[in-house]
């Protein structure tokens, strides 16, 4: 399963074109200063994260190994432009608008624009926490399994994505420093008190210097324990590039429609 799917995303990675735009570069030294001292400790024991903040395109494959389902993701780091391709339909955000080929039934999820950038939100936190509009600062201990751990707490402004209101706190594991459980919320579909849930993150790999987690399992999470399992996910090839992703591959195709 996963040498074909890596097949597959090379094969598409050598038919599109790398868009030639400069980006500014951001370096560490400035990043530092916007960071609380305690995420930045977290940060650095996940590698040199200086590649994330460079880096324009990212790309890897996914694999539901629930159902062994597969998956190529592809995205534009600035824009957060997004496509996904599987055997059954190619999924994508334009940057303004989520669409869906070849019909709207071949995803039978509820919706397309929490599903566009779901997993490459979780994979690449902590990183993505960096982002603009959001805030990480240090809380109290939380258990879970038995097991204390150092918490941060990640919380957004108000005009942050479309779900500022969701709520993520990274359990960081004290012999590594990395991040090995995350609790979080959901709030997209109006749920006015929701639950926590729970995703742990393992088998962390070197990519060029940064670190990543292979497998990310998620869980409900009930009076601080992980119960039934959810979903579990396997990740590889993946490649932090120097470039953006041609646009046109973000584009709706012809045979697509938009939808939410």
């Amino acid at each position: 399963m996963k040498t074909v799917l890596r097949s597959f995303t090379l094969a598409f990675l050598l038919l599109i074109q790398f868009a030639c735009a400069e980006k500014e570069n951001v370096s560490v030294s400035e990043s530092k200063k916007e960071l609380n001292p305690d995420f930045k400790k977290v940060l650095e024991a996940h590698g040199d994260w200086q590649k994330w903040m460079d880096a324009k395109a990212m790309s890897y494959a996914m694999v539901h190994e629930t159902n062994l389902t597969q998956e190529s993701h592809f995205i534009n780091l600035n824009s957060r432009k997004t496509r996904i391709s599987t055997q059954f339909f190619d999924l994508g955000f334009d940057g303004e608008k989520t669409w869906i080929s070849p019909s709207r039934d071949a995803y039978s999820g509820k919706s397309l624009k929490f599903y566009h950038n779901l997993y490459f939100y979780f994979y690449s936190i902590p990183f993505v926490f960096t982002d603009p509009g959001v805030t990480v600062e240090k809380v109290s201990d939380k258990s879970l399994n038995g097991q204390f751990y150092t918490t941060l707490r990640a919380s957004f402004d108000n005009n942050v994505g479309d779900s500022p209101d969701d709520e993520y706190f990274m359990l960081i594991n004290p012999e590594t420093n990395r991040l090995e459980y995350l609790l979080y919320t959901v709030t997209y579909y109006g749920e006015s008190n929701p639950s926590l849930n729970a995703l742990k993150y393992e088998d962390y790999r070197d990519n060029n210097g940064i670190y990543f987690p292979r497998i990310l399992t998620g869980y409900k999470f009930e009076n601080d324990s992980t119960k039934e399992l959810r979903y579990n996910l396997s990740f590889g090839d993946l490649l932090l590039l120097p470039d953006e992703f041609d646009a046109s591959i973000f584009e709706k195709p012809k045979t697509g429609v938009y939808s939410d």
